[in-house]
């Protein structure tokens, strides 16, 4: 008879082969990098909305991580992390929009719980956006890998880190975004 394991098991030992061994996709595209343009649908505070990036960068930059699954401990450290400081980000006139492949019904609980209604999160399910970031996780291509960028109002990648270590994208991507605001006129 054969043996199969859970679904949760398997999963788990998936990250912890990533955390092990790098074989989370690194982000191909780099500072200087046009970022592709993007409209999703999103949740904020459990309120769904069309997000489009082009319409973002008209305010100021763009804070757009991506993030493996909603409600996984990683995950809800790293949107914990950006609730704390959205404030901040809007300081400088930054937007932040975290993508997954979750469907939209579990981001909108996601967004309030985890994100605590601070910032909106998006529904990739089909990995489109994902794809044309290539924040895609190697061996497991419909899943989004944990990268950061800060995208600047002339739709140019300004700063990108990738780790699955959610520890310190908010330190990263926010300190690209003082960098940039202080270079500005």
């Amino acid at each position: 008879m054969k043996s199969y394991l859970p679904i949760s098991t398997l999963s788990c030992g998936l990250a912890a082969l990533a955390l092990v061994f790098p074989l989370a996709s690194h982000a191909a595209l780099g500072a200087g990098d046009q970022a592709p343009d993007f409209s999703v649908q999103a949740t904020l505070g459990g309120k769904v909305f069309a997000f489009s990036l082009n319409d973002a960068l008209k305010k100021g930059p763009v804070v757009l991580y991506f993030y493996p699954a909603a409600f996984t401990k990683g995950c809800t450290i790293e949107a914990h992390d950006f609730a704390d400081a959205t404030g901040e980000y809007k300081r400088y006139r930054a937007t932040v929009l975290g993508i997954s492949a979750d469907n939209l019904d579990t981001l909108k609980k996601f967004s309030v719980s985890e994100c605590r209604s601070k910032f909106a999160v998006g529904a990739d399910p089909h990995a489109k956006i994902i794809k044309a970031y290539d924040a895609k996780i190697a061996f497991m291509p419909h899943m989004a890998s944990r990268i950061s960028y800060v995208i600047t109002p002339d739709h140019k990648i300004y700063y990108e880190y990738s780790s699955l270590n959610p520890d310190n994208h908010v330190k990263n991507t926010m300190d690209a975004v003082k960098k940039w605001a202080a270079a500005q006129p």
